[in-house]
């Protein structure tokens, strides 16, 4: 039985977000891509904070989500600039990527 490897990423939503919760300031989140809808797409929000999860704290949330790290994964960080148009000035955002794989074996 082969298993499917999906992408998961995390970055620090620095005005909020409204789904799948609403948050008033910065917070994480993760999600993982797959296909379907982007709205359908598994995400977990930590509480508003500017604080990184930790390593366990993203275990955590990716397990809540159905998932773990794919055999060998170790998660990858990237800097790119937060888009021109918020209400704030343009900064550096820090994103990470992880390879992950389904806790139930299936595409999900």
């Amino acid at each position: 039985m082969s298993k499917q490897i999906f992408g998961a990423q995390m970055s620090l939503r620095c005005c909020g977000t409204t789904t799948p919760e609403v948050t008033a300031g910065p917070c994480w989140q993760v999600f993982v891509a797959m296909s379907g809808r982007v709205s359908e797409w598994p995400t977990y929000t930590w509480p508003t904070s500017g604080d990184v999860p930790t390593p366990d704290q993203r275990l955590e949330a990716l397990s809540e989500l159905g998932f773990a790290l794919a055999e060998g994964a170790e998660w990858e960080w990237t800097e790119d600039t937060g888009p021109e148009y918020h209400p704030h000035p343009v900064r550096v955002a820090l994103l990470g990527a992880v390879k992950v794989r389904s806790l139930d074996g299936s595409a999900a």
